[in-house]
């Protein structure tokens, strides 16, 4: 019988490697992902919502899908979605599940809740919600809240008037 002492390095070898290529796929529960960004919760002046690690508001926008953003171009200028994958940093509250749709440009945006994400470039520091109610695009823009729902808070929203950005 041959000996066969190259068989354990070899065996050894494709363990490791099989444990390294372990799943890279982002995390679709409220765990934190290997990569991408972590969102978090806020109390602002709406209520309790989502936000970036810089702390500024995320966004919803009432025309999209679960599988297509209706923002491009110009209002995405306005409204620049956020890059997935996301989840939710260490201790946020986020019973949700975030996800990934391809954005028509061919870029990732991340979704929450079937809900692809915004930010918006109206809003100058964290904290600040202005994009809350706002009827521009062709719909309403929603804070994103950890239920998925319209925020609750605030005053209500006052449709906007003529083709500004609604500074």
């Amino acid at each position: 019988m041959r000996s066969r002492w190259w068989a354990a390095p070899v065996i050894a070898a494709a363990v490791i490697g099989l444990a390294a290529c372990g799943s890279s796929s982002p995390s679709t529960s409220g765990g934190t992902a290997a990569s991408g960004s972590q969102v978090k919760t806020a109390s602002t002046s709406v209520g309790t919502i989502m936000v970036n690690s810089a702390g500024h508001a995320i966004y919803w926008f009432a025309i999209d899908t679960s599988t297509k953003s209706n923002c491009s171009g110009s209002c995405a200028t306005l409204w620049p979605p956020v890059t997935g994958p996301v989840a939710a940093a260490a201790g946020a509250s986020l019973p949700g599940t975030f996800g990934t749709i391809t954005r028509a440009d061919g870029t990732t945006q991340a979704t929450y809740m079937g809900h692809p994400l915004y930010t918006y470039a109206g809003d100058s520091s964290a904290g600040v919600v202005t994009g809350n109610g706002k009827n521009l695009s062709g719909g309403f823009w929603w804070a994103m809240t950890p239920s998925g729902s319209k925020p609750s808070g605030g005053a209500a929203p006052k449709p906007s008037t003529g083709g500004g950005y609604g500074y």
